[in-house]
């Protein structure tokens, strides 16, 4: 909670900023790899050598909330190059007011919520950090019982905003992103002002970045196998990355009451799954 007060009195936004919003497991390791490396392409033109292979993603693409803000009520931002690459978890109408009234970009991530439930009640688990079954923490999950609120609020929030300010939010769905990557990575650099070159293009570097950034890359990398980071298991962070496995853990009634929730709670607003 410390973090998250520090961070609302005290970032201030920079235009240049590129702020990635996510609520929890729903795909964010992936993403900060993949905004890291377009991002930073033209600096780590070797890819044996790229800061991914020895950094897990979480470290070079950290959160605010839980890591800046929650080590230092006032951390020291200006090590960070432009432009700087930040994360939260924080819903929208939460985020610092220097950030609202930015021109600095956001891109967001969303998911197929029970693909999202099975996911976190997995890393709760790993992570010790519930003694509730799945049948508990599903019941809260529906209920909306979250650190960062309701799972449907987090993502309304950001996508009302992405339709009224598209030039400066970017709403991205997790199982399009898994599917296109190669069309999804040049949307991304497109939008955040980076277009890649048709050099670039022609000498395969979408492809590059996309096998750098994959799950399944990215999950074997010694680096990503142990330790912690943010006080979470790094295992953790990477469990099996696949569209649709929540078939093998929710029961039909379970399958059908998310389907209920989110029929009426994005009623009319063009979001689907």
């Amino acid at each position: 909670m410390q973090g998250v007060l520090s961070f609302q009195k005290h970032f201030q936004a920079h235009e240049t900023d590129i702020l990635m919003m996510t609520p929890p497991k729903v795909g964010t390791t992936w993403l900060k790899a993949i905004l890291f490396a377009i991002v930073n392409r033209k600096n780590h033109l070797d890819l044996q050598k790229h800061p991914l292979l020895t950094n897990n993603p979480h470290i070079l693409v950290p959160y605010l909330e839980l890591h800046l803000y929650n080590k230092k009520e006032v951390p020291d931002l200006t090590p960070f190059p432009s432009p700087r690459l930040f994360s939260t978890h924080l819903p929208y109408a939460l985020l610092p007011t220097s950030v609202k009234n930015s021109t600095c970009k956001i891109v967001y991530l969303y998911r197929n919520p029970k693909d999202t439930f099975v996911s976190l009640w997995h890393f709760l688990e790993k992570n010790g950090m519930t003694t509730d079954s799945f049948e508990e923490t599903f019941d809260k999950f529906c209920q909306g019982v979250s650190s960062f609120g309701p799972y449907w609020d987090h993502i309304l929030s950001y996508w009302k905003e992405s339709l009224e300010n598209p030039q400066r939010v970017l709403c991205l769905r997790y199982e399009e992103l898994k599917e296109q990557p190669t069309i999804h990575l040049k949307r991304i650099a497109e939008f955040l002002g980076c277009s890649f070159s048709l050099e670039e293009e022609t000498n395969g570097m979408i492809n590059d970045i996309s096998k750098l950034c994959s799950f399944d890359y990215l999950s074997k990398l010694e680096v990503n196998k142990s330790g912690t980071t943010h006080n979470m298991k790094i295992e953790s962070l990477f469990r099996r990355g696949e569209v649709g496995d929540w078939v093998n853990y929710l029961t039909p009634q379970m399958s059908k009451k998310l389907d209920d929730i989110f029929k009426e709670k994005f009623h009319g607003t063009g979001l689907t799954f």
